[in-house]
């Protein structure tokens, strides 16, 4: 394992405990629920109702991303799969053994506000270094790049309206409204910890014949191309151009610099894209 790679880990496991402590320490104590996944998982443990020493949720919501986790390999990408499977295993370990008696905050607003903060740093973090923290981001991913017209944020906002529904129904509304709060703020600090909704445009030079491929095969992106001449040396040189969500540009500039270390990369951020551009949580 290369250094790189370790710092890899090391973000992604920190992600992942984050997202784990953020629900257990703050959003279980005071009986509320998270979306995805993890919601279901939750919902089912409740239901359940087992008398075990730890928390079961953490096992169930596992259990529902063994099918997700095809779909990573078959459908994103085998790099995406490993991290994704290492980031819910920590999450499994930490979301059934982490169980408190009693809440840290008995107020549900601060709880939620508190809660939202940790869990979506934690996502955020784990999206950002090429892994997720399962169920509706792998989906997701997997759900837009098959239908270009589709988005993470709708396929999100559906199954967790079906989640906090059934919360409304099977407990109380009071449950079900704080658990929306929760997630609204979780949703507004993803925003702002893995860039999701900021796109930049790429320009790379390169004389390697086949960058495009990685970029369509390794990325699932779009890219144009078309042939230059240098200015100064006055031979012949590939130019690519494509447009990504900023999160993006590290796996980007790793998958082409490892085929190309001289390759010229050019990024532009703040693009207001009008068209066919996929957004992903």
């Amino acid at each position: 394992m290369t250094r790189n790679d370790l710092n890899t880990y090391l973000h992604i496991t920190l992600g992942a405990a984050l997202c784990a402590l953020g629900i257990n320490l703050f959003i279980v104590p005071v009986n509320l629920y998270n979306g995805g996944a993890i919601g279901i998982a939750q919902i089912i443990r409740t239901l359940l109702n087992l008398n075990v020493s730890f928390d079961i949720a953490g096992i169930i919501n596992l259990m529902i991303n063994i099918p997700l986790f095809i779909l990573a390999y078959k459908g994103v990408s085998r790099k995406f799969f490993v991290r994704t499977v290492y980031s819910l295993l920590v999450q499994t370990i930490l979301f059934s053994f982490i169980v408190l008696d009693a809440p840290i905050i008995e107020d549900r607003l601060a709880a939620c506000l508190i809660g939202g903060i940790i869990t979506a740093h934690g996502v955020g973090m784990t999206l950002r270094h090429g892994s997720s923290c399962g169920g509706i981001d792998i989906l997701g991913v997997y759900y837009t790049s098959k239908k270009p017209d589709a988005s993470v944020g709708q396929l999100s906002g559906i199954i967790n309206g079906i989640i906090y529904a059934i919360c409304a129904v099977l407990f109380d509304l009071p449950t079900a409204i704080y658990s929306i709060i929760y997630a609204c703020i979780f949703s507004l600090v993803v925003d702002k910890a893995h860039h999701q909704n900021i796109n930049v445009s790429v320009m790379i030079f390169s004389k390697v014949d086949y960058l495009q491929d990685l970029i369509m095969f390794d990325l699932k992106r779009g890219v144009t191309c078309w042939k230059g001449i240098g200015g100064y040396t006055d031979s012949s040189t590939n130019i690519l151009y494509t447009v990504i969500s900023k999160y993006e540009i590290n796996q980007l500039k790793k998958c082409i610099l490892e085929v190309d270390p001289k390759a010229f990369i050019i990024v532009t951020e703040g693009l207001n894209v009008t068209g066919n551009l996929e957004k992903r949580l």
